[in-house]
């Protein structure tokens, strides 16, 4: 058997490779994690790859995905998103750059109803960038809280990538999902506090909004109508958890049984929002499943030929403190999103960084929380961010991506802040769960 570091860097390389040559991914990482077992111990190692890949996919804590998913589907397609952005703005009222503000309060909402970072930029780009446009919003003052706040999604339950990475990392989800909310919510509030500085240094780029006056009757009206029965959903997601009364699948069950009861008494659950809704689900989950199985055999190949163990004994073995180790991960993290989606990152990155992280004795639900941050920072980076071309396909005709991605990167410097704060801080992310109810 070959030396861990030519397995490992073999392995590495091959998948970078078909992954250049535009295989999807999930082929790419089955293709290699074959082909691997085959060189390292013949038919009867890929025989038992292909056993535990079946198994992989059949644990029950998968099954918030779909689940969030549809969720997340109902509220884009019966129209909701609409109503929560419109009951905001009444509550908001007169504010110099009050749409700006207006897409933070909203988008926060957002995340904690779809689960998508992507949907969540599509949703308020669509929304707003027009809007804020006719107005004559500066393209950064428009364009980019929606880049910052649209990854919030990952953060903040119900979040897909946060279910997905729990799975494949072999940690407790319910614990994770709730450690997202308070580092979600605090990134928020930085975001607000930017949004402050950037118009006070440039009063110009934001407009003068006429007056807007909302009276306190129907401020109430739309707290009591549209606010709270959304916050009823938002509690059976996240306070069900948190109060130990359900498990992550069963307050997914609970909030997809909550925004259908909200979609109809909006008048939104139509037959197309539901079909386009099971349509949209099947095919994502369909796709994170094929993730899931490539990743498991991937861990399995690196595993079996010593690189990971030989990983660990090597980062052991140099003289970085802990905190200088989760730097330099986290920076990897950072430069792999400039060029790689978030699903290609956790698939390369959770079977080297998690057993690293153990090794070094971090608490491995913090190290979670540190990973899905980068996650939502690797939406923003330029070249290739996700959510820079999701922004750049709703942006106003002539929008350039250098116009996008300038835009995006005082909020990736909010989140270089949040993860200085929770390096600093670690209760940060681990003081909601210490409070669940086991």
């Amino acid at each position: 058997m070959p030396e861990w570091y030519v397995s490992g860097g073999l392995a590495l390389g091959a998948i970078l490779f078909l992954m250049f040559l535009s295989m999807p991914v999930a082929f790419a990482f089955l293709l290699v994690s074959f082909g691997g077992m085959y060189w390292l111990v013949g038919m009867p190692g890929v025989s038992q790859v292909i056993a535990n890949a079946s198994v992989s996919v059949t644990h029950f804590v998968f099954l918030p995905i779909p689940l969030f998913l549809l969720m997340g589907e109902l509220f884009f397609n019966a129209g909701v998103a609409k109503k929560v952005f419109d009951a905001v703005d009444t509550l908001i009222g007169q504010m110099r750059g009050r749409l700006s503000y207006v897409t933070i309060f909203g988008g926060t909402t957002f995340a904690a109803l779809t689960g998508t970072s992507m949907g969540n930029t599509a949703m308020l780009g669509s929304l707003l960038v027009p809007e804020m446009s006719r107005r004559g919003y500066a393209k950064r003052m428009s364009m980019g809280p929606i880049l910052g706040v649209g990854g919030l999604a990952i953060l903040i339950p119900p979040s897909g990538l946060g279910v997905l990475l729990g799975s494949l990392a072999k940690i407790d989800i319910g614990r994770l999902l709730i450690a997202g909310v308070l580092p979600g919510l605090l990134l928020a509030a930085i975001y607000l506090v930017l949004i402050w500085v950037m118009i006070r240094l440039d009063p110009a780029s934001v407009p003068e909004d006429g007056p807007v006056y909302h009276p306190l009757s129907e401020k109430v009206r739309v707290i009591f109508t549209h606010i709270l029965p959304l916050s009823v959903i938002i509690f059976m997601v996240i306070g069900l958890i948190l109060l130990g009364i359900a498990t992550p699948t069963e307050s997914a069950a609970f909030g997809v049984l909550g925004v259908l009861i909200v979609a109809y008494a909006f008048g939104g659950l139509t037959w197309g929002a539901i079909t386009r809704s099971l349509r949209g689900t099947v095919k994502v989950t369909t796709m994170i499943l094929l993730i899931v199985a490539a990743s498991s055999t991937f861990s399995q190949l690196l595993a079996f030929s010593g690189a990971t163990s030989g990983m660990i004994r090597a980062v052991s073995a140099v003289e970085l403190s802990p905190v200088m180790i989760v730097v330099v991960m986290f920076a990897i993290l950072l430069f792999m999103g400039m060029f790689m989606d978030q699903a290609s990152i956790m698939m390369l990155t959770i079977p080297i960084f998690f057993p690293i992280a153990q090794a070094q004795g971090f608490d491995l639900i913090w190290f979670g929380i540190i990973m899905l941050l980068a996650l939502e920072m690797s939406g923003v980076t330029p070249p290739f961010g996700l959510n820079l071309f999701v922004m750049l396909g709703v942006a106003p005709k002539g929008t350039t991506m250098a116009e996008v991605a300038t835009a995006g990167l005082p909020f990736l410097g909010c989140g270089l802040l949040l993860f200085m704060i929770m390096v600093i801080e670690p209760h940060v992310a681990l003081w909601l769960p210490s409070l669940m109810v086991r």
